[in-house]
């Protein structure tokens, strides 16, 4: 008999009782994570699916609505101005926030046996509660006697109305967002402390100067770590909420002070058509909006990302 005719297919091959006792007990153990992704996330998501495609205001039973929400999105000023605060926010807040994250960064890979505690220092701020960032900010900017505007006055310059004047609104928001910079900064740490010291003495051999070195060794070695903060920090940005919220809508001395359309942001929006106007459907239908833009969004990041990062497998 031949060897062919015993040797079961390839895609038939009988597990041993180890590994089908390993494959149980790996259910098992992700059981917790499959349910909780089916309730709390999978679940959801096909509802807003559905009431995206309604009239519901929690109070009635949906009604079917067809496309009317999604036309309905393509005409309103409210969802555009508030989609235009949003990328307004995350064109000028993603590239300062890497720029200054990996200068940061820079500074702490030459600290030495200090960097452990700006390590610290620098990622404590993201420990800070969202709620407590937009209140510790409504009081920095402050109109009246905010400390930064006090800050101001004391080198003889008048103070802004950061929190006031719809024109000021957006540069307090992104110096707010500055805050928390700490988990980029320890990301491009973390980059610049793998690249290997023997490709710096080879391009200084070679002559090249600091930024040579830095242009033709650390951008490219880091380049992943910068990618991987582009994508994150841009979903970040579309979706920012808690802390703008906290400040302008949130705090009964800032109601009604302000321009509220300066400070809307696209999260903002829906929170409210969802909540304070009950249009359940209308904010299901801006929820997938905002998953369309991201995802496309993401998918050119990535496919630009691939001509330009360096990978450590990549040949040189």
């Amino acid at each position: 008999m031949s060897a062919t005719a015993t040797t079961p297919p390839a895609g038939r091959r009988h597990r041993t009782p180890l590994a089908r006792r390993e494959a149980r007990w790996a259910y098992v153990f992700l059981a917790p994570w499959i349910v909780g992704f089916l309730a709390f996330q999978a679940g959801p998501m096909v509802a807003s699916a559905w009431l995206s495609l309604t009239e519901y205001d929690v109070i009635n039973p949906p009604r079917y609505a067809g496309l009317d929400n999604y036309r309905q999105l393509m005409t309103d000023p409210a969802v555009a101005r508030s989609l235009g605060n949003t990328v307004y926010y995350t064109v000028l807040h993603v590239p300062l926030a890497m720029v200054l994250s990996l200068g940061l960064a820079l500074l702490l890979h030459r600290v030495g046996r200090w960097q452990g505690f700006f390590r610290t220092v620098f990622y404590l701020p993201v420990m800070t509660p969202a709620v407590a960032v937009g209140i510790l900010f409504l009081l920095l900017l402050n109109t009246q006697d905010g400390l930064i505007n006090r800050g101001l006055a004391g080198l003889g310059i008048e103070g802004l109305s950061w929190t006031t004047d719809p024109a000021w609104v957006m540069p307090g928001i992104i110096l707010m967002s500055l805050w928390s910079l700490g988990s980029t900064v320890i990301i491009y740490l973390a980059a610049l402390q793998n690249v290997p010291r023997d490709l710096y003495e080879a391009a200084a051999i070679d002559g090249a100067g600091a930024w040579a070195r830095f242009r033709h060794v650390t951008l490219p070695m880091i380049s992943g770590a910068i990618f991987f903060t582009l994508v994150v920090n841009t979903i970040a940005s579309l979706q920012m909420f808690t802390e703008v919220y906290t400040m302008y809508f949130g705090n009964r001395q800032t109601q009604g002070s302000f321009s509220s359309e300066a400070a809307t942001f696209y999260v903002i929006h829906l929170f409210q058509e969802a909540f304070q106007f009950l249009h359940m459907g209308f904010a299901s239908a801006m929820a997938w909006l905002l998953f369309v833009i991201i995802l496309l969004i993401t998918l050119v990041q990535v496919r630009l990302g691939n001509r330009f990062v360096h990978y450590e497998g990549d040949e040189t």
